[in-house]
């Protein structure tokens, strides 16, 4: 048996073609599917709240309650971006285009599809969107990590900013001091103070050098 496990909601009021379509989606090989069976557009909506492992969504447009893209619509509404699939009896073109406007994965005519090969279809389509949901992941991700790095690299600009002013203001006063006439002790501290200076000054550029780097890398 294949390692792939997949649940489905489906959505039909067709009872002879629920049956077809159970014992083609039972007896695929490439895939293990379970399938969550109901009639109406208000069971679906219940079961999709009561099963966040639903994977994939085969809805019939015409339901006794409601049309498929009314639940689809509600089904958006609650933030959920479950792929759907739409199975209607024939096809139609208007139907298709309002259904892209709900991120609908796609639109199967069940005359077409109803076959052996309609499992295969039913996985090929789960593929895709799974795929599609990793990119959009990993660009929210990289979107993320670039917004932070930029935060980094703002703060770094603005602290070596906010250090160097007052840094060249007491370097001034260290140099103007030593050509006073000091006692010992003055003489000291000045040249602890002056010390200090140059070991912060060292750090601030430390931390400009590694924000550089950054900004390299991710340019390259």
């Amino acid at each position: 048996m294949a390692d792939n496990s997949i649940t489905l909601l489906c959505v039909d009021d067709d009872v002879a073609f629920t049956k077809v379509a159970d014992h083609l989606l039972a007896n695929y090989k490439n895939a293990s599917f379970r399938a969550i069976w109901k009639g109406d557009g208000e069971s679906a909506l219940a079961a999709l709240d009561a099963n966040p492992s639903i994977e994939l969504l085969l809805l019939d447009y015409n339901l006794p309650d409601q049309n498929g893209l009314e639940i689809t619509r509600t089904i958006r509404e609650k933030g959920n971006e479950i792929p759907v699939v739409f199975l209607s009896a024939e096809k139609d073109f208007r139907l298709a285009i309002e259904a892209i406007k709900y991120r609908v994965e796609d639109y199967l005519v069940k005359g077409e599809v109803m076959n052996a090969s309609f499992p295969d279809t039913v996985f090929q389509i789960y593929k895709r969107a799974k795929s599609k949901k990793l990119t959009a992941d990993q660009f929210r991700h990289d979107l993320i990590a670039r917004r932070k790095a930029d935060a980094v690299k703002e703060l770094i600009v603005t602290v070596c900013h906010e250090f160097n002013n007052p840094l060249a203001a007491m370097k001034i006063s260290t140099d103007i001091l030593k050509k006073h006439n000091l006692s010992t002790e003055e003489k000291t501290m000045v040249a602890s103070l002056d010390t200090n200076i140059r070991i912060i000054e060292k750090e601030i550029t430390k931390l400009r050098d590694l924000n550089l780097d950054r900004i390299d890398f991710q340019n390259t």
